[in-house]
């Protein structure tokens, strides 16, 4: 992979960014959990309060699946470590498309 070279320094980014994604991976999941599975958990629920409650989901959901792919990257680029932020955040990138290519690859076989 492009974004782990041999010295540690950028194999632990490289690390740092899988584990970030299996987080969003892992969030995700649980969301995804808790949609299909809505009616069984909170009963048929049409009313005005249903839209909100979507739309809050979905504003929540951002926050925290930006917050694992930009947070820490965001953080190293005003410490002053901005090739090592860049760095971070493809590594990111590339493994959350790793993952969302294993995700449709599985929906497609099974």
């Amino acid at each position: 992979m492009k974004c782990c070279k041999i010295d540690c320094k950028n194999c632990r980014l490289c690390w740092q960014s899988l584990l970030y994604s299996i987080g969003v991976l892992a969030y995700v999941v649980v969301v995804a959990l808790v949609i299909r599975n809505g009616e069984k958990l909170f009963g048929k629920a049409d009313t005005f309060w249903s839209p909100i409650a979507f739309l809050m989901l979905f504003i929540f959901s951002a926050l925290i699946t930006s917050s694992l792919v930009l947070g820490r990257p965001i953080y190293l680029y005003f410490d002053g470590k901005k090739e090592e932020a860049v760095r971070l955040f493809f590594c990111n990138i590339i493994w959350l498309f790793v993952i969302t290519l294993i995700v449709f690859l599985y929906q497609i076989i099974w």
